[in-house]
């Protein structure tokens, strides 16, 4: 599938800002399969500097500066990405990644390769997934049993919080601790992702987070309206031997060819879409418009 993409992320100002220095999250990941066919950055005003570079975790991040009085920041950045996940191993064929226990796995991870190195990172606390709470291990518990391969076990997880955890926009926000998600169960993509890492991680699993984009088909016999999307959020549980392999708790599916990949982290704090500071006394009001379809 090749998609066609667009995110708009735009600020008003009351007052106006007199400087702001940001960063972006927005260039899709390029990996065996999905390959980057082309991507622009538009940033009005025009930025007074600019630079793109690859940060700790492989994204691709530009940061930018605008030294000059404005009302308004608009940022939007077009992409078109072509995904084949046949390219990329299959876990379902996969004996060592379907029959590894968590006995196994932990057993594995105490190796001192520089591929176990690098992951024994997202074994470890993060700003949004902090002292993770006895009540969030025993609701990982419920599914990693002992023998149990710990593909299966996630795949149960992965079911469990989307029948567990309700959708809801207006109870959550990007600062909501994971206990406060767990307990109210409910939320939005990212903390039901950031809860699945929760739960791997408490039972010594390397989990990671992973920011993107997902196909949304319209209802039959209505056309897809612009901007109606949104990014998206699901988390990567590491098996050894194996890899990396994705679950989408809120669609309560493996991800697919309609799943774009932005980039990975430790939780949302280390890639959200846009983040930075400005310089102003006002109010400022946010608006994105994400739209993802097959190109023409």
């Amino acid at each position: 599938m090749v998609f066609q993409l667009s995110h708009t992320t735009s600020y008003k100002y009351v007052d106006g800002v007199t400087f702001c220095h940001n960063i972006a999250t927005l260039k899709p990941r390029d990996f065996l399969g999905q390959t980057i066919l082309s991507y622009h950055l538009e940033i009005s005003p025009k930025p007074t500097e600019i630079s793109e570079r690859t940060d700790f975790f492989g994204n691709t991040i530009t940061r930018f500066s605008i030294q000059q009085h404005h009302k308004e920041l608009k940022v939007i950045a077009k992409s078109k990405v072509l995904r084949d996940v046949s390219l990329a191993p299959d876990i379902y064929e996969s004996k060592i990644g379907t029959a590894m226990t968590l006995e196994d796995a932990r057993k594995a991870m105490t190796k001192l390769s520089p591929e176990i190195l690098e992951v024994k990172q997202f074994l470890l606390e993060s700003i949004l997934i902090a002292k993770i709470s006895k009540n969030i291990k025993d609701y990982a518990l419920v599914s990693f049993k002992p023998g149990r391969p710990i593909f299966e076990a996630t795949v149960e997880l992965m079911q469990r919080i989307f029948t567990d955890f309700e959708f809801n926009s207006n109870v959550t926000n990007v600062a909501t601790p994971i206990q406060e998600v767990m307990e109210n169960k409910k939320g939005v993509c990212q903390d039901f992702a950031q809860i699945g890492i929760a739960c791997l991680r408490s039972i010594g699993l390397p989990a990671r987070y992973v920011s993107g984009y997902i196909e949304t088909l319209p209802p039959p016999g209505k056309e897809k309206l612009v901007g109606t999307d949104a990014s998206h959020a699901w988390f990567s549980l590491y098996i050894p031997e194996f890899g990396w392999v994705d679950f989408d708790p809120t669609n309560n599916q493996i991800p697919k060819n309609q799943h774009i990949i932005v980039a990975y982290g430790r939780d949302y704090y280390d890639v959200p879409p846009l983040k930075g500071v400005i310089y102003s006394s006002g109010e400022n009001k946010m608006k994105v418009a994400v739209d993802i379809r097959p190109a023409v």
